[in-house]
């Protein structure tokens, strides 16, 4: 008999070929060799159901083409107790069963189940940094659900992957049993082939470039704008040079804003242009530019250096050196650190994932019941 196993991590898939009355340790076996995974550290689990007989033979498991959940066991764990188990399928929370994949689960019954299932898995993931890191890569929506710190909200990310595992569980056991030339078997094998592509990818490049799942910190330099400090954007892909309304009035340029250019700018979405200030004063480092602002109303960084003023001087963007060569005279000026930047303190107040153990919270009536709708 053939069945077909789902890596609870990742989604991906294998198939198995096996003896209907080889015993469940035989099975094990080969998903070891498989996946390579010691078999000491894996977990299967049937239509939600854990399977832990090993002596039992598969045939009465499992039917022909039946699909079987895989988890994988942190070092050291027993097949009872992994946070890696309890993830995909909310697992144990003292002596009592919670809702587990593959469970007809009514929110109304179960809310407080889960809030409480909701919050002992958020203390094991505290616990496991390595875990809580690996989840912030793997599944985003659960982690910025962790880094809100409701344990209401963590709960319904959790069960809304819970259904939608099922459901991707019933269409492979559907795909296993059906004709091999039906056109709409086909559409689907072909969209779960397309899927696994794109999984293999991903984690490719989560294996070889993490560095490309980090986020790109942007160019911003000192300069003064009609004597008034500014920390302005380095952007070559924007067409002018920019600045708000209020960095304008802060300036004191409002007055030299020409309202006959006033207009829509166009880009990543649209914006209002106020109007144009034809010959404004900028100061980088010692070397003082001339320079034409278009002024826009809800543009969210003060100021913008766009092309027109880097080509006018010849501006070279030297990311070796981390400066801003202005051509024309050589003089460099270097690129904010984060620290410094426009939004820091916005990102720095940000709720951290990783400091969530400060935030763990009581129960609350109201956390519960935001599950039932």
């Amino acid at each position: 008999m053939r069945i077909t196993v789902l890596l609870a991590e990742n989604g991906r898939q294998f198939t198995v070929d096996v003896g209907s009355k080889n015993h469940l340790k035989d099975l094990k076996a080969k998903c070891a060799s498989l996946s390579g995974v010691p078999t000491d550290r894996i977990h299967l689990a049937h239509r939600g159901n854990p399977l832990t007989d090993l002596k039992a033979t598969v045939g009465k498991l499992i039917r022909n083409g039946g699909v079987v959940d895989m988890t994988v066991l942190r070092a050291g764990t027993s097949d009872d107790k992994t946070v890696e188990c309890i993830i995909p399928h909310f697992g144990r929370s003292g002596n009592k069963q919670v809702p587990h994949k593959g469970a007809n689960i009514r929110p109304n019954a179960s809310s407080q189940i889960m809030y409480e299932d909701a919050k002992y898995i958020r203390r094991l993931l505290i616990a496991n940094p390595d875990q809580l890191a690996l989840m912030g890569q793997n599944n985003r929506r659960l982690a910025d659900a962790m880094a809100t710190g409701s344990v209401g909200e963590f709960a319904k990310v959790m069960m809304s992957q819970l259904t939608e595992r099922k459901k991707k569980s019933e269409l492979l056991e559907k795909l296993a049993t059906s004709k091999a030339f039906d056109a709409k078997s086909q559409k689907r094998i072909a969209k779960e082939i397309l899927n696994a592509n794109i999984d293999s990818n991903l984690e490719a490049a989560l294996e070889y470039n993490p560095e490309l799942f980090g986020s790109v910190f942007m160019l911003y330099i000192d300069c003064k704008v009609n004597g008034y400090p500014v920390k302005a954007f380095v952007d070559s892909g924007a067409q002018t040079t920019i600045i708000t309304v209020n960095c304008a009035k802060k300036c004191d340029i409002m007055r030299l804003v020409d309202t006959r250019w006033a207009g829509i700018a166009k880009g990543v979405g649209v914006q209002k242009i106020v109007g144009r200030a034809h010959l404004v004063s900028l100061q980088i480092e010692n070397d003082f530019l001339t320079t034409s602002f278009s002024v826009l109303d809800g543009q969210p960084m003060d100021m913008l250096l766009g092309l027109d003023l880097l080509r006018r001087y010849q501006c070279a963007i030297d990311l070796a050196n981390n400066v801003l060569i202005i051509g024309t005279t050589g003089t460099k000026t270097p690129f904010l650190p984060e620290r410094k930047a426009p939004g820091n303190k916005k990102r720095s107040n940000k709720r951290n994932l990783y400091n969530c153990e400060q935030n763990e919270l009581n129960f609350r009536g109201d956390d519960v019941m935001s599950l039932s709708s």
